[in-house]
Parts: structure tokens; C-alpha cells; sequence
């Protein structure tokens, strides 16, 4: 009997959505025009490049102006984070974010630190969050932006975004977040929740790599960040990647349309995960907010055993998970995020993050709850530490 295939590491990619490619596909070989070109052939591709950065606007209650396309999620970071380095560090040198930050924002923002900024990195609670109390009690008169980070790609926990954004607000400061994991996952209004700048990437909403969104307020002042041609308003020079920004259009619209329906669907395929998890698993733990988090995230943490080998035991038997953030996969390092939320480095090792999808069955999460139970038992049988753990009849 052939092992079967479960894809439970959507947060580190989607597949794109039959409809999503289908909109792409003419701008490949038929509609294949510059679409900063004068002629009408050129003026058709650009027509659909302007339709897509409506689509990408609606979904955040933006304006299409105010929506600019680039390489992805880390590119969008990276350009907002110096892009406020550059245009308002005459006005202070002083950045807030959060110490459980996406890679993208953290080095960006190492990276600014040794160029005369000083960055004040939050710590978070035991569910990874941050309060505005804490925010408010960092900023000083020289903070020029906070990023925050909409929901944690690791743990899943959903941040208190239009909280935070009114206490930048209030003290006259820019607010950031990246939304990479929750645009088009959750509801975001980017007036209600007090955004400036936000950013975004295709392939996490069932769209294609290569290609995001920064969004930015009418009233930020943006620098070029790619020099050359006039593309984007002057700001990100390049020829535009039609086919990447309409499959983006095309994947945030279905995000949208889809966003209530999918939610009921991933709420109870999660939970019912969680509860067999916690419940039939010894010395596990849920990482990250128990409701308060995004519809498809599970995290847990098993003692005594390494992630890396429970999760090549799941692969053999057919399901594709992770220990945390794609971008940081061959690091020996346990996650930043783990530690950040008090778990010792023992115990951050054994992580396992599973993200569905709406393609998920109950059936197959119970397939992969029966393994995982085997192959956690069959790792601490070969584990020292759990057997000391046994003979010294230590509690749970």
C-alpha cells in the first residue's frame, strides 16, 4: 500500500489555486507586452497589472495608489523598515518591533543598528504577545517607526494590531506590521487597525512566489528603493512581472471572497488536531494563543525527542510538516520565537508546526495524529533523557 501525501506546511508556501494560475497563463505567451510601454499591446498588460493592484488594495481597505509590488514579503520589509531609516532619520534614530519578528524585520533591522540606529526589541508573553502598555512605556521622542508583526508565522498568535497602531498614532510614530501570514487569512482594515506600511507575499495565499506588495499610506514619504526606471511611481525600478502581479490580484480576491467560509472549515480542522494532540500525547504542549491565533496554525512542542527527527519520520510516512520558520530550516539553532516565549532550549527542539489547509480532511488529520503518536513514542523509547525522566518518576 502506497504511503499517501499530506501537506501540512502552508505557512512556509501554498499551492496556487486553479483559478489563480488561470489568470496568469495569458500573460505568459499571449499578452506577453512591457507594461510600461505606450502602444496598445503594452496598454493591455498594464490594464491588468492596475486591475490586480485594485484587487490587492480591497482586500486590506486600501487605496490602489497606495499599493506597491515587489519581490516578496522580505523585500517588503526590508523597504519599509530602511525606507523610514531614510526618509525620517533626521527626525530621530530610535525603531521599536518585537523580538519574535519574522528574520526579514530582525536582521533588517541588526542591519540598521550599525548604522547609527538603536532598535528596542519587545519582549513578548508566554502566547507571544505584546501589550500597548508595553509599547507605550518604549517610546521616546526620537522613535520614528514600530514594526509589528500582524500574527507570528511560527506560533500563530494574532497581535493586538489596532491597539499598537493607535499608541504609534498617538505619539505621532509610523506603524509597520508584517502581514505576511495573515493578509487574506484574517479581516484587516488598514484605517481601522492604525497601519502606515504593510507587507505582504503571493505564495502564502495560495498565489505565486516571487512576488508581494508593500502597502503605504498616501501620507508616507517614500524613497526609491530600486533605482532605474519609473516603475511603481518612481519608487521600485524593474519590468514589472505581469504574470506574478495578476496570479497576486487574482489569489487576494479569492482570499477575500473566500475568508468567512474558510475559517469555519480551518477552525474546526485545527481544533479537532489540537484536542487529539494535547489529549493523547504525554508531555505535549500547544504552542502560541489558544483561540486567539490564525485559523490554520498548530504548534506544539514534544519533550524529550528532536523535531528534526520527528519530522523525517512524518515525511517517511507521507506528511510534510516543519519546526518553524522555512527560512531559518538546517539551522541546529532552537527557534528565537520558542525562547522568546520562556520555553527552555531542550524543550524548543522538540517543535513541530503543522499549517492546514481547506484541502485537509478530518481523515487525514487523524492519520497524522496516529503517527505522530507512534513515531514521539518510538523517539523517547530511544531517548536517555525520558528514560532517566521514567526512573525518576518525575511529574508531568
Amino acid at each position: 500500500m502506497s504511503k499517501p501525501f499530506i501537506y501540512m506546511d502552508n505557512a512556509a508556501t501554498t499551492k496556487v489555486a486553479p483559478q489563480v494560475l488561470d489568470a496568469m497563463m495569458p500573460y505568459f505567451s499571449e499578452i506577453y507586452a512591457n507594461g510600461s510601454s505606450v502602444y496598445q499591446f503594452g496598454q493591455t498588460a498594464k490594464e491588468a497589472i492596475e486591475n490586480a493592484r485594485a484587487q490587492a488594495a480591497a482586500l486590506i481597505g486600501a487605496k490602489p495608489e497606495e499599493i506597491y509590488f515587489t519581490g516578496g514579503g522580505s523585500e517588503s520589509d526590508n523597504w519599509a523598515i530602511k525606507n523610514a531609516a531614510e526618509v525620517y532619520g533626521n527626525k530621530g534614530k530610535h525603531i521599536i518591533t518585537s523580538n519574535i519578528e519574522h528574520h526579514a524585520v530582525l536582521h533588517t533591522c541588526q542591519y540598521l543598528e550599525k548604522h547609527g540606529f538603536e532598535v528596542t526589541y519587545l519582549p513578548v508573553d508566554s502566547e507571544g504577545r505584546i501589550t500597548p502598555e508595553q509599547l507605550e512605556a518604549a517610546i521616546r521622542p526620537d522613535t520614528i517607526l514600530v514594526s509589528i508583526m500582524t500574527a507570528n508565522n511560527e506560533i500563530g498568535t494574532i497581535e493586538p494590531i489596532k491597539e499598537l497602531g493607535r499608541v504609534a498614532h498617538e505619539h505621532g510614530v509610523l506603524f509597520h506590521t508584517d502581514a505576511v501570514q495573515a493578509y487574506g487569512h484574517i479581516p484587516i482594515n488598514v484605517d481601522e487597525m492604525n497601519i502606515d506600511m504593510l507587507s505582504s507575499s503571493g505564495h502564502k495565499i495560495n498565489g505565486p512566489k516571487g512576488i508581494g506588495i508593500m502597502y503605504a499610506r498616501k501620507t508616507v514619504k517614500l524613497a526609491p528603493f530600486i533605482h532605474g526606471g519609473a516603475q511603481e511611481r518612481g519608487k521600485r525600478a524593474g519590468t514589472l512581472n505581469t504574470p506574478g502581479i495578476v496570479g497576486f490580484g487574482a489569489a487576494a480576491q479569492l482570499a477575500g471572497e473566500k475568508m468567512e467560509e474558510r475559517k469555519k472549515v480551518l477552525d474546526a480542522l485545527r481544533e479537532h488536531l489540537i484536542e487529539r494532540v494535547l489529549n493523547e500525547i504525554p508531555y505535549s504542549r500547544l504552542n502560541g494563543a489558544r483561540y486567539d491565533r490564525l485559523p490554520n496554525n498548530a504548534h506544539f512542542c514534544f519533550r524529550f525527542i528532536e523535531g528534526e527527527s520527528m519530522l523525517i519520520m512524518l515525511d517517511m510516512n507521507g506528511v510534510c510538516g516543519s519546526s518553524g520558520s522555512a527560512c531559518t530550516s538546517g539551522s541546529l539553532d532552537p527557534s528565537h520565537v520558542l525562547l522568546a516565549i520562556g520555553l527552555p532550549h531542550e524543550i524548543a527542539h522538540g517543535s513541530l508546526r503543522l499549517t492546514l489547509s481547506e484541502d485537509i480532511t478530518m481523515e487525514q488529520i487523524d492519520y497524522t495524529v496516529d503517527k505522530l503518536k507512534e513515531i514521539v513514542a518510538r523517539l523517547r523509547e530511544m531517548s536517555p533523557l525520558y528514560e532517566d525522566f521514567v526512573k525518576n518518576g518525575e511529574k508531568k
